[in-house]
Protein backbone atom coordinates (compact mmCIF):
# COMPACT_ATOMS: atom_id res chain seq x y z
CA UNK A 1 0.00 0.00 0.00
CA UNK A 2 1.40 3.62 -0.53
CA UNK A 3 1.01 5.64 2.75
CA UNK A 4 1.86 9.20 4.21
CA UNK A 5 3.12 9.04 7.82
CA UNK A 6 1.98 12.22 9.55
CA UNK A 7 3.74 14.43 12.43
CA UNK A 8 1.90 12.09 14.98
CA UNK A 9 3.21 8.52 13.13
CA UNK A 10 -0.41 8.35 12.06
CA UNK A 11 -0.12 6.81 8.40
CA UNK A 12 -2.51 7.28 5.71
CA UNK A 13 -3.20 5.03 2.60
CA UNK A 14 -4.37 7.35 -0.44
CA UNK A 15 -4.46 6.08 -4.20
CA UNK A 16 -3.37 8.31 -6.77
CA UNK A 17 -4.17 7.91 -10.69
CA UNK A 18 -3.37 9.30 -13.69
CA UNK A 19 -1.52 12.74 -14.19
CA UNK A 20 -2.41 16.21 -14.78
CA UNK A 21 -3.72 19.03 -12.63
CA UNK A 22 -4.56 17.23 -9.68
CA UNK A 23 -7.69 16.67 -7.97
CA UNK A 24 -7.48 15.51 -4.60
CA UNK A 25 -10.73 13.82 -2.90
CA UNK A 26 -11.93 13.84 1.23
CA UNK A 27 -14.61 11.22 1.64
CA UNK A 28 -17.53 11.21 3.84
CA UNK A 29 -18.19 9.50 7.32
CA UNK A 30 -17.89 6.18 7.59
CA UNK A 31 -16.47 5.38 4.34
CA UNK A 32 -13.22 5.28 2.56
CA UNK A 33 -11.07 6.73 -0.63
CA UNK A 34 -12.91 3.88 -2.51
CA UNK A 35 -16.17 6.24 -2.44
CA UNK A 36 -14.49 7.69 -4.83
CA UNK A 37 -14.16 4.77 -7.32
CA UNK A 38 -16.67 6.39 -10.22
CA UNK A 39 -15.11 9.91 -10.05
CA UNK A 40 -11.77 9.05 -9.88
CA UNK A 41 -11.82 6.83 -13.17
CA UNK A 42 -13.85 9.44 -14.67
CA UNK A 43 -11.80 12.07 -14.59
CA UNK A 44 -7.91 9.63 -14.57
CA UNK A 45 -9.16 8.73 -17.87
CA UNK A 46 -9.69 12.30 -19.34
CA UNK A 47 -6.37 13.75 -18.56
CA UNK A 48 -6.76 14.66 -14.44
CA UNK A 49 -4.61 13.20 -11.67
CA UNK A 50 -7.16 11.81 -9.27
CA UNK A 51 -5.53 11.65 -5.59
CA UNK A 52 -8.02 10.52 -2.54
CA UNK A 53 -7.07 9.00 0.63
CA UNK A 54 -8.54 7.23 3.77
CA UNK A 55 -9.33 10.01 6.86
CA UNK A 56 -7.23 8.72 9.82
CA UNK A 57 -8.93 5.86 11.97
CA UNK A 58 -10.72 4.51 8.70
CA UNK A 59 -10.55 2.40 5.61
CA UNK A 60 -6.94 1.65 5.38
CA UNK A 61 -4.97 4.06 7.25
CA UNK A 62 -3.61 3.70 10.85
CA UNK A 63 -6.30 4.05 14.19
CA UNK A 64 -4.78 6.55 16.30
CA UNK A 65 -6.79 6.74 19.57
CA UNK A 66 -7.01 10.99 19.09
CA UNK A 67 -6.64 13.12 16.50
CA UNK A 68 -10.41 13.22 14.98
CA UNK A 69 -10.55 16.78 14.83
CA UNK A 70 -10.97 19.09 11.95
CA UNK A 71 -7.30 21.46 12.84
CA UNK A 72 -5.82 17.46 12.75
CA UNK A 73 -7.92 16.39 9.70
CA UNK A 74 -6.61 19.74 7.67
CA UNK A 75 -3.13 19.36 8.23
CA UNK A 76 -3.20 15.54 7.86
CA UNK A 77 -4.22 17.31 4.07
CA UNK A 78 -1.74 19.34 3.94
CA UNK A 79 1.07 16.76 4.96
CA UNK A 80 -0.35 15.04 1.95
CA UNK A 81 -0.13 18.24 -0.66
CA UNK A 82 3.18 19.10 0.44
CA UNK A 83 4.64 15.09 -0.22
CA UNK A 84 3.08 15.09 -3.30
CA UNK A 85 4.24 18.23 -4.54
CA UNK A 86 0.85 19.37 -5.71
CA UNK A 87 0.02 23.06 -6.83
CA UNK A 88 -2.93 24.21 -8.56
CA UNK A 89 -4.96 21.22 -6.81
CA UNK A 90 -8.91 21.32 -6.92
CA UNK A 91 -10.12 19.98 -3.60
CA UNK A 92 -13.26 18.07 -3.29
CA UNK A 93 -14.98 17.35 -0.27
CA UNK A 94 -18.20 14.84 0.59
CA UNK A 95 -20.31 14.97 3.75
CA UNK A 96 -17.57 15.56 6.46
CA UNK A 97 -14.87 15.71 3.74
CA UNK A 98 -16.59 19.00 3.14
CA UNK A 99 -15.38 20.62 5.98
CA UNK A 100 -11.77 19.20 5.88
CA UNK A 101 -11.05 21.19 2.42
CA UNK A 102 -12.79 24.32 4.08
CA UNK A 103 -10.24 24.05 6.90
CA UNK A 104 -7.72 23.31 4.94
CA UNK A 105 -8.06 26.71 3.31
CA UNK A 106 -8.43 28.38 6.25
CA UNK A 107 -5.06 26.93 7.85
CA UNK A 108 -2.79 26.88 5.64
CA UNK A 109 -4.31 29.43 2.92
CA UNK A 110 -5.13 29.00 -0.80
CA UNK A 111 -2.01 29.22 -2.43
CA UNK A 112 -1.89 25.62 -3.59
CA UNK A 113 -5.15 25.42 -4.45
CA UNK A 114 -6.98 26.33 -7.62
CA UNK A 115 -10.51 25.20 -7.09
CA UNK A 116 -13.09 23.95 -4.03
CA UNK A 117 -15.90 21.63 -4.59
CA UNK A 118 -18.17 20.92 -1.61
CA UNK A 119 -20.53 17.87 -1.84
CA UNK A 120 -23.03 17.48 0.70
CA UNK A 121 -20.78 19.10 2.85
CA UNK A 122 -21.47 19.68 6.50
CA UNK A 123 -20.07 23.38 6.19
CA UNK A 124 -20.97 25.72 7.56
CA UNK A 125 -22.61 24.29 10.65
CA UNK A 126 -24.60 21.16 10.82
CA UNK A 127 -25.70 20.89 14.75
CA UNK A 128 -28.67 23.00 15.85
CA UNK A 129 -27.50 26.09 18.28
CA UNK A 130 -29.00 29.11 19.38
CA UNK A 131 -28.05 31.20 16.23
CA UNK A 132 -28.30 28.57 13.85
CA UNK A 133 -31.73 27.05 14.22
CA UNK A 134 -31.97 25.34 11.14
CA UNK A 135 -29.91 22.35 11.83
CA UNK A 136 -30.72 18.81 13.50
CA UNK A 137 -30.70 18.92 17.61
CA UNK A 138 -27.60 17.59 19.34
CA UNK A 139 -29.97 14.62 20.76
CA UNK A 140 -29.74 13.37 17.17
CA UNK A 141 -26.14 13.22 17.98
CA UNK A 142 -26.43 11.47 20.65
CA UNK A 143 -28.49 8.87 19.71
CA UNK A 144 -26.24 8.24 16.82
CA UNK A 145 -23.51 7.72 19.00
CA UNK A 146 -24.95 5.71 21.78
CA UNK A 147 -26.35 3.60 18.57
CA UNK A 148 -22.77 2.99 17.45
CA UNK A 149 -21.70 2.17 20.64
CA UNK A 150 -24.19 -0.37 21.29
CA UNK A 151 -24.30 -1.76 17.95
CA UNK A 152 -22.69 -0.25 15.54
CA UNK A 153 -22.51 -2.98 12.64
CA UNK A 154 -26.82 -2.91 12.72
CA UNK A 155 -26.83 0.53 13.19
CA UNK A 156 -24.75 1.43 9.77
CA UNK A 157 -26.64 -1.29 7.99
CA UNK A 158 -29.64 0.66 9.38
CA UNK A 159 -28.33 3.94 8.25
CA UNK A 160 -27.82 2.78 4.53
CA UNK A 161 -31.48 3.68 3.46
CA UNK A 162 -31.61 6.54 4.76
CA UNK A 163 -27.71 7.62 3.06
CA UNK A 164 -28.90 6.47 -0.64
CA UNK A 165 -32.20 7.17 -0.61
CA UNK A 166 -33.41 3.81 -0.93
CA UNK A 167 -36.61 4.50 1.83
CA UNK A 168 -37.83 7.50 -0.84
CA UNK A 169 -37.85 4.97 -3.85
CA UNK A 170 -34.25 5.57 -4.88
CA UNK A 171 -32.61 2.21 -6.31
CA UNK A 172 -28.92 0.54 -5.70
CA UNK A 173 -27.82 -2.68 -5.53
CA UNK A 174 -27.75 -5.32 -2.30
CA UNK A 175 -23.71 -4.93 -3.53
CA UNK A 176 -23.61 -1.43 -2.39
CA UNK A 177 -24.89 -1.76 0.75
CA UNK A 178 -22.86 -5.03 1.56
CA UNK A 179 -19.81 -2.93 0.14
CA UNK A 180 -20.58 0.20 2.30
CA UNK A 181 -21.22 -1.46 5.34
CA UNK A 182 -18.11 -3.48 4.82
CA UNK A 183 -16.04 -0.40 4.71
CA UNK A 184 -17.71 1.18 7.80
CA UNK A 185 -16.85 -1.19 9.92
CA UNK A 186 -13.33 -1.43 8.96
CA UNK A 187 -13.24 2.10 10.80
CA UNK A 188 -12.26 2.16 13.95
CA UNK A 189 -15.19 2.27 16.09
CA UNK A 190 -13.30 4.91 18.43
CA UNK A 191 -12.66 7.38 15.35
CA UNK A 192 -16.58 6.42 14.07
CA UNK A 193 -17.55 7.88 17.60
CA UNK A 194 -15.23 11.01 17.42
CA UNK A 195 -16.22 11.97 14.00
CA UNK A 196 -19.91 12.40 14.99
CA UNK A 197 -18.86 14.92 17.27
CA UNK A 198 -16.50 16.64 14.82
CA UNK A 199 -18.61 17.03 11.80
CA UNK A 200 -22.25 17.53 14.25
CA UNK A 201 -20.53 20.61 16.22
CA UNK A 202 -17.73 22.33 14.56
CA UNK A 203 -18.43 25.86 13.42
CA UNK A 204 -16.97 26.00 10.08
CA UNK A 205 -18.57 29.58 9.79
CA UNK A 206 -15.34 31.34 10.31
CA UNK A 207 -13.64 29.45 7.75
CA UNK A 208 -15.60 30.35 4.80
CA UNK A 209 -14.33 34.01 4.39
CA UNK A 210 -11.14 32.79 4.14
CA UNK A 211 -12.17 30.92 1.09
CA UNK A 212 -11.17 32.86 -2.18
CA UNK A 213 -11.24 30.51 -4.76
CA UNK A 214 -13.50 29.64 -7.28
CA UNK A 215 -15.91 27.14 -5.24
CA UNK A 216 -18.50 24.89 -6.76
CA UNK A 217 -21.47 23.76 -4.13
CA UNK A 218 -23.97 20.44 -4.78
CA UNK A 219 -26.63 19.05 -2.94
CA UNK A 220 -29.29 16.24 -2.86
CA UNK A 221 -32.51 18.41 -2.25
CA UNK A 222 -33.68 15.47 -0.66
CA UNK A 223 -30.78 14.52 1.55
CA UNK A 224 -32.23 13.27 4.74
CA UNK A 225 -28.70 13.05 6.39
CA UNK A 226 -27.32 16.81 6.03
CA UNK A 227 -30.22 19.11 5.04
CA UNK A 228 -29.60 21.47 2.45
CA UNK A 229 -31.28 24.49 4.48
CA UNK A 230 -29.01 24.35 7.07
CA UNK A 231 -25.28 23.80 5.13
CA UNK A 232 -25.15 23.61 1.39
CA UNK A 233 -27.85 26.35 0.94
CA UNK A 234 -26.07 28.82 3.27
CA UNK A 235 -22.56 27.79 2.58
CA UNK A 236 -23.45 28.71 -0.85
CA UNK A 237 -24.46 32.24 0.50
CA UNK A 238 -20.91 32.98 2.74
CA UNK A 239 -18.67 31.96 -0.30
CA UNK A 240 -18.52 34.63 -2.68
CA UNK A 241 -18.95 34.02 -6.12
CA UNK A 242 -19.62 30.24 -5.24
CA UNK A 243 -21.79 28.33 -7.72
CA UNK A 244 -25.10 26.34 -6.08
CA UNK A 245 -26.06 23.16 -7.94
CA UNK A 246 -29.45 21.40 -6.46
CA UNK A 247 -30.08 17.78 -7.85
CA UNK A 248 -33.79 16.90 -7.96
CA UNK A 249 -34.62 14.28 -5.68
CA UNK A 250 -31.33 12.95 -5.01
CA UNK A 251 -30.04 11.84 -1.32
CA UNK A 252 -26.69 12.81 0.31
CA UNK A 253 -25.21 9.35 -1.58
CA UNK A 254 -25.18 11.25 -4.43
CA UNK A 255 -21.92 10.69 -5.20
CA UNK A 256 -23.09 6.62 -6.64
CA UNK A 257 -26.57 7.56 -7.09
CA UNK A 258 -26.27 10.31 -9.49
CA UNK A 259 -22.76 9.75 -10.54
CA UNK A 260 -22.99 10.66 -14.14
CA UNK A 261 -24.46 13.84 -13.41
CA UNK A 262 -22.01 14.57 -10.73
CA UNK A 263 -18.77 13.57 -13.28
CA UNK A 264 -20.01 15.89 -15.93
CA UNK A 265 -20.25 18.32 -13.12
CA UNK A 266 -17.27 18.05 -12.07
CA UNK A 267 -15.40 17.54 -15.51
CA UNK A 268 -17.33 20.82 -16.59
CA UNK A 269 -16.26 22.77 -13.58
CA UNK A 270 -12.49 21.77 -13.83
CA UNK A 271 -12.71 23.04 -17.55
CA UNK A 272 -14.08 26.37 -16.51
Amino acid sequence: MVTLTTRDGTELYYKDWGTGQPVLFSHGWPLSADMWDSQMLFLAERGFRAIAFDRRGFGRSSQPWEGYDYDTFADDIGELIEKLDLHDVVLVGFSMGGGDIVRYVARHGSQRVAKLVLLGAVTPLFMKTPDHPVGPDKALFDGIRAGLVNDRAQFLKDFNPLFYGTNHGIVVSQGVFEQTLQIALTASIKGTIDCVTAFSETDFRPDMAKIDVPTLVIHGDDDQVVPFEATGKLAHEMIAGSTLKLYPGAPHAFALTHKDQLNADLLSFLHA
